[in-house]
C-alpha cells in the first residue's frame, strides 16, 4: 500500500503540474486585455469560485467526508499562505510583461530551489546530496535565463520578478505543507477567494481598469484550471510526498508550459535558452528521482501514507 500511495502522490503532482502549465502562455495572451494585478485577482478568484461549485455539488450529494477542517491553530499558516498568494502572481504577471512566455515557464522551476532552501532554513529539513545537485543545476539555468545582455552581464527585470514570485511560492508551499492534512477543498477555497479579493482590491486602488468584459470570464476559466484544480491536486500530493518532493515532481510544469509557448507564439528563443533548458532538465531530473529528498529520523505513521 505504501508503494501505491507514493505512486498516487507522484501522479497527483504531475497532474497538478500539467494543469498549471497552461498559466504562462494563456496569461501572456490575456495580459493584452487585462491589467496584471486585476488578472492575478481573477485567476485566484476563478480557483475559489470553481472549488466553491465543487464543494456545493459535494454537499448536495451528501458525500461522506473523511477530511478534517481547518482550526484556529492553523490560522497563522493560512494568513501567510493568502498573503503570499497575493504577492506571487502579481510579481509573475508583471514579469511576464517583459519576458517571453517560454522563459517565464522555465524560470518557474526556481520554485523547487526556493521550496527546498526554505524547508532547510526554516523547517530544519535535511537535504540529501542529490537534491543539492539538482538545486545547483536549476539555479544555473535560472541565472542564464535571467541575464538580459551577456556582454554587459545585465539581469532582466522581468526574469527577476518571476524569480521573486517563485520565492513567494516557495514560502507558500511550506506553509501549505503545514496544513496539507486538512481538507484540500477548503484550503483552495480560502486561497482562491481571499487571495483573489486581495489582489482585486490592490488592482482597483492603483487605478487599473477592465476594458473588455469577456476577459473576466476567460481569466476566471484559466484560474479554475491552472490555480484551482492544480492547487487541489498539489495539496493531496503534498500530503503523501511532502513539500519539497512534491515541488520536485511539479517541476515538469515549466517544460509543458515551454512547449505550449513555443507552439502558440512560434518564437524561436536565443541559443542561451536551450543551454538553460539542458541545465534545467538535469536539475529537475536529479530533484525528482523516486527516492526521499530529505534525510529525516522521523517515522511516518502508517495511516498517513495515503491520501
Amino acid at each position: 500500500m505504501k508503494i501505491l500511495s507514493v505512486k498516487t502522490g507522484i501522479f497527483l503532482a504531475i497532474l497538478a503540474a500539467a494543469f498549471y502549465a497552461i498559466n504562462s502562455p494563456l496569461s501572456k495572451i490575456l495580459l493584452d486585455y487585462m491589467p496584471s494585478t486585476l488578472m492575478a485577482g481573477f485567476l485566484y478568484l476563478g480557483a475559489g469560485i470553481g472549488m466553491g461549485i465543487i464543494a456545493l455539488i459535494r454537499k448536495l450529494k451528501h458525500a461522506e467526508l473523511s477530511e478534517t477542517s481547518l482550526s484556529k491553530h492553523e490560522l497563522p499558516f493560512v494568513i501567510a499562505m493568502i498573503l503570499l498568494d497575493i504577492a506571487a502572481p502579481i510579481c509573475l504577471l508583471f514579469g511576464l510583461k517583459s519576458t517571453t512566455a517560454a522563459n517565464a515557464s522555465l524560470l518557474n522551476n526556481f520554485e523547487i530551489v526556493a521550496t527546498a532552501i526554505i524547508a532547510l532554513a526554516i523547517f530544519k529539513e535535511k537535504i540529501c546530496f542529490r537534491l543539492w545537485l539538482g538545486i545547483i543545476f536549476v539555479t544555473l539555468s535560472c541565472a542564464i535565463l535571467s541575464i538580459e545582455d551577456m556582454t554587459s552581464f545585465r539581469f532582466s527585470s522581468g526574469s527577476l520578478l518571476i524569480l521573486a514570485a517563485c520565492i513567494c511560492w516557495g514560502f507558500e508551499n511550506n506553509c501549505t505543507r503545514k496544513i496539507s492534512s486538512k481538507d484540500p477543498l477548503q484550503i483552495v477555497l480560502l486561497k482562491g477567494i481571499f487571495s483573489g479579493l486581495g489582489s482585486l482590491m490592490i488592482g482597483f486602488m492603483i487605478g487599473e481598469k477592465i476594458t473588455r468584459l469577456w476577459s473576466i470570464f476567460a481569466v476566471l476559466a484559466v484560474g479554475f484550471v491552472a490555480y484551482g484544480l492544480s492547487i487541489f491536486f498539489y495539496v493531496y500530493a503534498q500530503r503523501i510526498l511532502g513539500a519539497a518532493r512534491t515541488s520536485a515532481y511539479y517541476a515538469i510544469a515549466p517544460f509543458i508550459g515551454t512547449l505550449l509557448s513555443l507552439i502558440i507564439f512560434r518564437e524561436l528563443p536565443h541559443y542561451t535558452y536551450f543551454i538553460a533548458l539542458a541545465f534545467m532538465a538535469i536539475g529537475a531530473w536529479l530533484a525528482s528521482q523516486d527516492k526521499p529528498l530529505f534525510k529525516s529520523n522521523k517515522k511516518i505513521p502508517k495511516n498517513k501514507t495515503s491520501a
